[in-house]
This record gives C-alpha cells, structure tokens and sequence, in this order.
C-alpha cells in the first residue's frame, strides 16, 4: 500500500512511525493513538509491503507485529537490522512465550509489547525508545585506527604497512558498535543486547571479553597497554582508535 503520512501537531510533529500490523482494528487504533499524541504515521498491513515501507520510507520508529501475511515480523526484522541497524524496533504481538522475546531482542529489537496492551503502555514504550533514540549514532563503514583502517563493508582491516586482516562477522559488528559509541565506555551487558543480541540476564560477559582480546590481536592493538580498544574499570570497552593512551582508563586483567 502507499505510505500516507497522517495530519500532524503537537510535540512529536516530524516524527515518523511505521505501524506494521495485519488487523485493521488494532492497526488503526495504533495510528489514532500515535497521530492524536503527534506523530506522523505510515501504516502496512503485510509483511511485505511492511519490509518494503521499513526500508525505504524515512521513519524514526517501527511498531512491528510478528505474525503477518506474506512476511512474518522476525524476518522483517532480520532484515531491517542489516539494512538500518540503528532504527528503533518495537515488536507487537499476542505471542507471549518467553522464547519469542529472546528471539526479538536477540535479533535487535528495543522493546517488546505483548498483545492486548492498552494505548496509555504503548504510547509510554514508544516515548521512551525515541527518547533513547537521539543518543543513538548514526552507522559506520570504515572505521580509522591508530595504524590502519577498518573496512566493514568487506570486513577486513588494511594497514598503512600494506598488511591486510581478515574480520569475522561478530568481530566486524564488535568494532562497529564500539566505534558508533566512540569516546563512551559500554558496558559488557550492552554489548551482549547490542551486538549479540540476547538478553544479559544471567549470561556470562567472558565472551565478550575473549572477542575483544582476539580483536585487538588483530589490531595490533597492545594488550597490556591498549590504545585503539581501551578496558575501562568497572563498566567496559570504549573505541579510541586515534591512538589516545588511555589515560584515566584503568585495564581490567
């Protein structure tokens, strides 16, 4: 369907919605709700007029219902994370089971809302994502570092030396997250919801910690003096890359 931007007004004018959702009863309230607080709003009721709105409207949300026709949400969602990484998700459903919400927030979503939800907990849940949402940086293909540069796209660092290095992908979106986020420590449960998106409750962070080990191997990046990816005591790894030497940033061993 053709996207049609509602009528806009009071405090959230300008700001675009996605509402994906295949009941028309349910998808229209959403889109009275979210146009009398404001917000400007497209709507899709598949999942493939859906992915095709999430990837080529300019929206700074989507409210995504899992079961869909044609295309159901986790795919969509999949993909939206590989094509607008930084995009706000929210996922809408009725499927309650706990292993659906591991699997959205694993995939990347930001908040899950299980279907019959009144609009005052919607409403609520989309303020505070996009209240979280001007923090988030925009993407990165290639990433500078002290000695090289990390392209991403093809996920492989090049020296000024002339050596090359391959990256895996968990590696490639480590370094990315981290260079987003340069100049801020983030935290290792950050890094678990983010990058390896599962829910760090209850998880071990060693993980993290051996996948920052092998990419500063790859770096070249000295463990025991670091520059590029610095440890910083008590909350978690920050990007540096331009060669700071970390002063003030004391290393866990």
């Amino acid at each position: 369907m053709v996207a049609k931007p509602k009528t806009e007004g009071g405090l959230m004018a300008g700001t675009h919605v996605l509402v994906v959702e295949d009941d028309a009863a349910i998808r229209q309230g959403i889109v009275d709700a979210l146009t009398f607080e404001g917000y400007r709003v497209y709507e899709a009721a598949d999942g493939a007029n859906g992915l095709d709105m999430a990837l080529g409207v300019e929206c700074q949300l989507i409210l995504l219902d899992l079961v869909l026709p044609k295309r159901d949400g986790l795919s969509i969602l999949k993909e939206v994370r590989q094509s607008r990484p930084t995009l706000p998700v929210i996922i809408l459903s009725a499927r309650g089971e706990e292993n659906d919400r591991v699997e959205g927030l694993r995939l990347g979503a930001d908040d899950y809302v299980v279907k019959p939800f009144s609009v005052k907990e919607l409403l609520a849940r989309v303020q505070a994502v996009l209240r979280r949402s001007p923090e988030r940086p925009t993407d990165v293909s290639d990433v500078p570092f002290d000695g090289g540069v990390a392209d991403l796209q093809r996920r492989e660092l090049r020296f000024e030396c002339g050596d090359r290095c391959e990256l895996s992908d968990r590696e490639s979106e480590l370094l990315r997250y981290l260079a987003i986020n340069r100049g801020r420590a983030v935290s290792r449960d950050e890094i678990l919801s983010r990058v390896w998106r599962m829910d760090p409750a209850g998880l071990s962070t060693r993980t993290i910690d051996m996948h920052v080990a092998r990419l500063r191997g790859k770096l070249k990046d000295d463990a025991g003096e670091p520059k590029v990816l610095l440890t910083v005591r008590g909350k978690g790894y920050m990007f540096a890359g331009n060669g700071s030497n970390g002063n003030g940033h004391d290393e866990e061993h």
